[in-house]
């Protein structure tokens, strides 16, 4: 069980993802948090615009790059709506990030999207202590799954 602060900060990812819903993209939001305690960034997708590389994991991994010193990047957290892809857990590691608590693993969202009829993506969807395995990961958070999984039901049954 999560501490509530940190059910706070994934709360917080599943608003994002809304967001994004409603703007037209995936549903998938994450806020970075220094070790500290602080909101430092947050974000949410912006693969509609045609880059798929847009997922807010990634940019806040560029953000911190540009913005924390190593030390203060090892021991910040990434929260997220969904488990990082691939590309996403490797920009993680590459930057140095500390830990990731995520809502929903991918393994969930897999089957979630089997269920309903969408084709799998261009990329596998690895776990992420596969592509970066010194991260240190939290999730899936059971009580936050029905309502991430209604998000991507919403976005599949509108661009279907």
């Amino acid at each position: 069980m999560l501490p509530d602060t940190e059910l706070q900060h994934l709360r917080r990812c599943i608003e994002l993802a809304r967001k994004a819903l409603e703007v037209g993209d995936e549903p998938f939001g994450s806020v970075l948090v220094s070790g500290d305690g602080t909101v430092l960034a947050e974000d949410h997708n912006h693969v509609a615009t045609g880059d798929g590389t847009r997922h807010p994991e990634f940019d806040l991994a560029r953000w911190a790059a540009m913005n924390m010193t190593p030390e203060e990047r090892a021991s910040a957290t990434v929260y997220t709506s969904g488990e990082h892809c691939p590309m996403c857990s490797a920009a993680h590691g590459w930057v140095g990030l500390g830990r990731i608590v995520y809502a929903v693993s991918s393994r969930q969202l897999v089957g979630w999207l089997e269920e309903l009829g969408v084709p799998p993506g261009p990329v596998r969807p690895l776990p992420i202590q596969e592509v970066a395995p010194n991260v240190i990961v939290e999730g899936p958070v059971a009580e936050l799954a029905d309502e991430v999984r209604e998000l991507h039901r919403r976005f599949h049954a509108a661009s279907a």
